[in-house]
């Protein structure tokens, strides 16, 4: 699995949604963030009566055999606050709320050979204990608190036909929470956000359950995956790694080459934002800045943009196709 072939897919899908323009915290829709590719822990999903899920899975489908091998990393961010303090009250480990950040994690899966899968179920648990580091980051003291995130992945195939598979992935946090809570917020910081698995055959090949070759359509849709969309990723053609996102994407999906860097929003058009962005006030422009080193090279590096660049951002030429006559 060519993991550099599907980073900048990966990393879109990650920080899909991560902080929105205005690209300021105090704007309405930055108040409540992180709704794609939640996996809660098991105490929140009850008290939500299970419309947030504590589990998740994925069903893929793939041609090979019991030799054949899989592999598979599951990406998530975990979320920490980060809170400006000062002097007094660090020796006081005064912690008050804060902005949410992100660290990126990424837990890598042992190969399992398919007749393996089909035997017995493969499970490989994780976990990321909760901490509080302190730096300064100027003349200004700078806390950042994590709680505590753990998980398990259970991963088992289903031979179909003689070389015909289907191998489930399941996603569970299992992070020990013993209180019933009903503050999201709260819940999110023992939470797995933006969860999706990249995954890899060797010896075999994927099968695109949005566009199945014939005799097996119904196969692939009977496939379950609420929630999470797998699709083929890499170029056009390949079929050896698949991405497993919470946002719904197509086969081959690809990062425009004229785009600058990542905004965050995938809904909407780089030159438009960009330009947005251009007519924040100053006062915006400080709040943003003071707020998420992210947001603030999206800012620098708009504000920064040459000419050449945008006019790149107004659209591009991918190919011309002939018009078919209509038939007399």
């Amino acid at each position: 699995m060519n993991l550099a072939r599907v980073e900048q897919i990966a990393k879109a899908v990650l920080y899909e949604g991560y902080m929105l323009y205005p690209y300021r915290p105090s704007s309405v829709k930055n108040r409540q963030r992180w709704n794609f590719g939640v996996v809660y822990p098991e105490t929140y999903s009850e008290r939500s009566e299970g419309s947030e899920v504590c589990i998740t899975h994925t069903e893929l489908l793939l041609s090979g055999d019991i030799d054949t091998r899989v592999e598979a990393r599951l990406r998530f961010l975990h979320l920490q606050t980060r809170t400006r303090l000062s002097p007094s009250e660090a020796n006081a480990g005064y912690l008050p709320d804060g902005w949410q950040e992100a660290v990126e994690r990424d837990v890598a899966l042992p190969e399992c050979a398919l007749g393996e899968l089909c035997q017995h179920t493969r499970r490989h648990e994780f976990a990321y204990p909760a901490e509080t580091r302190t730096n300064s980051e100027g003349d200004v003291l700078v806390a950042r608190r994590q709680e505590a995130v753990q998980g398990a992945v259970d991963i088992f195939a289903e031979r179909l036909r003689t070389d015909l598979f289907k191998v489930t992935f399941f996603i569970q946090n299992t992070t020990p929470v013993e209180t019933l809570c009903d503050d999201r917020d709260a819940a999110l910081m023992n939470s797995l956000v933006s969860t999706h698995t990249v995954l890899g055959v060797i010896g075999g090949e994927f099968i695109s359950l949005l566009e199945p070759p014939d005799g097996l359509q119904e196969i692939a849709t009977a496939c379950q995956n609420a929630g999470w969309w797998p699709v083929l990723i890499g170029d056009p053609g390949e079929r050896d790694t698949m991405l497993s996102s919470p946002i719904i994407l197509y086969d081959y999906p690809q990062i425009a080459p004229e785009s600058a860097g990542d905004l965050f929003d995938g809904t909407e058009i780089d030159e438009i934002l960009s330009l947005r962005i251009l007519t924040l006030t100053d006062e915006e422009k400080r709040e943003i800045r003071n707020s998420d080193e992210r947001a603030r090279q999206i800012l620098d590096r708009t504000e920064s943009m040459p000419t050449e660049q945008f006019m790149k951002l107004h659209g591009a030429v991918r190919g011309l196709h002939p018009l078919k006559e209509d038939c007399p």
